[in-house]
């Protein structure tokens, strides 16, 4: 799966209700605290409704890299 825009967001996806919806919700709303354009966002929402189920969760997964805290 390619990255549609070569930037992450701080978000880990492991214990997320795994509803689409809700997946979509906390990416965009993390990429928007981040800065993110209403147009980045887009690209990769429109990318990950594209396909089916696991193909939305693999486009945001690919989009989120969760640092460490201690970092």
């Amino acid at each position: 799966m390619k990255k549609v825009i070569e930037k992450t967001v701080n978000l880990n996806l492991v214990g997320v209700d795994g509803n689409a919806f809700m997946v979509m919700g906390i990416f965009r709303r993390q990429a928007k605290k981040e800065g993110w354009s209403s147009e980045e966002i887009e690209l990769v929402m429109d990318e990950a409704k594209s396909g089916d189920y696991v193909h939305l969760l693999a486009t945001i997964e690919n989009h989120c890299e969760p640092k460490d805290e201690e970092e």
